[in-house]
């Protein structure tokens, strides 16, 4: 696909800026101006990506072939008789109904606008398609990945047939040859890279607030062209949301989706935010010398936010865009940027890999590894109930809400997938992973000393309660929580953590450092992922019977700090019990296994949504037992009843 700015030929200077730079353990690779993907498809066989566009189709280009590690195989379309969508969208007789669609209308001579973008029969067929794309997600017979995919083939299909000269800012007044192809869908190729990719399609400086990893590729728009009056066509055809178009060339409004990196007045401030909020240790930025930022406005963003020794320019000649036909190619050069950002979480970190766990002598081997995160609901004291109620060889098996990761520290699986809404107990979690352990103690010590912390002295608490909330390091996250109120983790709406002293009764002692290593130790042996999505953003592509999903979502009948919407996080109420129900039976439907913790009564109150659901599958009593939930202090005689659900 043309498109402006496309990095296709830079991307082994890129790499090479990032092979020099980086220290090799590096992990999650975000690529958050993604435009057609090409930097995210080059480096997916290195990292696991985050991708980003706010463009909707751009994001289609990438969820199709970064979140997707195989091609999809379509088999409910199979069962209606369908073996090959592609085929059968480029063959099939177009209905009448649908001949005059929107974009026949819209961008074809055959419309009351008489605009020349594509030929009525490319018009046609590329109506027939989209709106039989449509019909097939309304029908079920196509799942969300499907639907993208199928999607990011019509797009990448469209510029080959386009009567333009690059970009859909205009058409040509005499056709152009190509546009007398027969149109046909673009059949992407999708590379495995063993992650579990994420693709956005979100507003750069609001998505940098909430996501973080290793290695940041920013690559912005440089001047005033905007991309989406340009790339209008695709969008429309994307979204196929029917927008009023206007002028001659019938672009779609935009004045929502307008870029602050394409405004002279906005874009220094939009640079330095999303520098200033990028939680990425390594800075890797692509720009022109005719962008609308300076070299040395660019290095003065970085010197605020990075290390300034670390900061560095690379100059590379390239050949400018041709907008225009008979436009002079002009020699120019792109920069390449590459700086070390300042972090507070600068602790050593070592890639996850198979090690071995070194337990010390006198500790029972046998026993299930308690998780050092004290968390509401937690289930290490039911492990003995339901461990043994799970599936054996699993393949890749996924904690849908690790909530306080006791249970994906004592299942055995090829690749462990830790999921929760929860991205700073997440993040915690990831850094105690990923750190090495030595280093590690050493910070918890030197903040134990620093604030001079114990069980009696609620000052020292306070004040390193108000560090961390200014700086957020997941480390002294952890810390904190040794010596608050019953070590648990709780914070208020604008996401501060606000737990209470535990006067007299919590502390970093012996068995916490014990059950800390043996935690880290453990979970560094096993090959991890991490995501902080809703759980319907976790794909079920490519899973098999071999692969398991373990549930333990919020209870719909219990009032705990995870689920009542006063944290700063979603509450849970019947519109998430049913979705969560729709995914586990869509699970079910593709033969992967799952488990559902979750109570049926409690305190009076039943579930009778679970009630209903459960009757399909098989239902386990489990004997509960949550001391630490403030929700089972009254009424303990109340009858409860706790159960695993499971589909084999």
């Amino acid at each position: 696909m043309r498109f402006i700015g496309s990095k296709v030929n830079l991307l082994d200077n890129i790499k090479q800026v990032i092979d020099e730079n980086c220290d090799g353990v590096n992990e999650i690779f975000c690529d958050i101006f993604s435009g057609t993907g090409a930097v995210s498809r080059y480096f997916k066989p290195y990292y696991q990506i985050i991708s980003n566009d706010l463009l909707y189709f751009s994001y289609l280009l990438t969820a199709s072939t970064i979140e997707n590690n195989v091609v999809p195989q379509f088999n409910t379309l199979k069962k209606h008789g369908i073996a090959d969508p592609v085929a059968y969208l480029e063959s099939e007789e177009i209905p009448y109904c649908l001949i005059n669609g929107f974009v026949t209308e819209a961008y074809s001579p055959k419309g009351q606008a008489g605009r020349m973008y594509l030929t009525d029969v490319n018009a046609e067929r590329i109506d027939f398609i989209r709106q039989t794309i449509e019909n097939w997600k309304t029908k079920k017979w196509i799942d969300a990945y499907e639907y993208k995919y199928l999607l990011a083939c019509l797009i990448e299909g469209i510029p080959f047939v386009s009567n333009i000269t690059g970009t859909y800012g205009a058409y040509l007044k005499q056709w152009d040859k190509r546009a007398f192809k027969r149109f046909e869908l673009y059949k992407l190729a999708v590379s495995d890279n063993g992650r579990r990719n994420i693709c956005y399609n979100e507003d750069a400086n609001e998505l940098i607030k909430k996501i973080s990893g290793d290695i940041l590729y920013i690559d912005p728009p440089y001047n005033d062209r905007q991309y989406l009056p340009n790339y209008h066509l695709l969008e429309t055809v994307a979204k196929y949301d029917a927008p009023i178009l206007s002028g001659v060339t019938g672009v779609r409004p935009y004045n929502h989706e307008k870029s602050n990196y394409c405004v002279k007045t906005k874009v220094y401030d939009a640079f330095d935010d999303l520098i200033e909020n990028a939680d990425f240790r390594h800075i890797v930025i692509s720009y022109s010398d005719d962008g609308l930022l300076s070299v040395d406005q660019i290095k003065e963003i970085l010197s605020k936010h990075c290390i300034i020794g670390s900061i560095k320019q690379y100059d590379i000649p390239y050949a400018r865009y041709k907008g225009k036909l008979g436009q002079n190619d002009k020699p120019h050069n792109e920069y390449i940027f590459y700086a070390k950002k300042k972090l507070e979480r600068e602790y050593q970190r070592t890639a996850i890999m198979p090690m071995q766990i070194k337990i010390a002598d006198n500790i029972d081997k046998k026993r299930f590894i308690k998780s050092p995160l004290n968390y509401i609901g937690g289930k290490y004291k039911l492990l003995p109930q339901i461990i043994p109620l799970f599936p054996q060889n699993i393949n890749t098996f996924i904690d849908l809400f690790a909530g306080g990761f006791n249970v994906s520290a004592n299942v055995t699986a090829n690749k462990t997938v830790c999921n929760d809404l929860n991205y700073i107990v997440v993040e915690m979690v990831r850094t105690l992973c990923y750190a090495d352990i030595d280093l590690l103690l050493k910070r918890i010590e030197e903040k134990i000393n620093e604030y001079s912390l114990s069980k009696e002295n609620e000052a020292g608490y306070k004040a390193f309660r108000d560090f961390y909330n200014q700086n957020r390091n997941p480390i002294d996250l952890f810390t904190l929580s040794c010596y608050s109120f019953n070590y648990q983790f709780r914070f208020n709406s604008n996401l501060e953590y606000n737990n209470p002293f535990g006067r007299n009764r919590s502390q970093f002692s012996d068995v916490m450092r014990k059950n800390l290593i043996l935690f880290m130790e453990a979970m560094k042996q096993k090959n991890l992922e991490f995501f902080t999505r809703d759980f319907r953003e976790i794909s079920l592509i490519g899973l098999n019977d071999r692969d398991f999903i373990y549930c333990d979502p919020p209870y719909l009948i219990t009032n705990g700090s995870y689920n009542d919407g006063n944290r700063g996080f979603h509450d849970w109420q019947d519109a998430e019990e049913h979705a969560l129900y729709e995914y586990l039976d869509a699970a079910n439907n593709q033969g992967v296994k799952f488990a559902l913790s979750n109570m049926i009564k409690h305190k009076g109150a039943e579930n009778e949504i679970l009630k209903k659901w459960s009757q399909k599958y098989k239902t386990h009593i489990i004997q509960s037992d949550y001391s630490n939930c403030n929700y089972q202090r009254k009424n303990k005689d109340a009858e409860t009843i706790e159960v695993l659900v499971t589909n084999y």
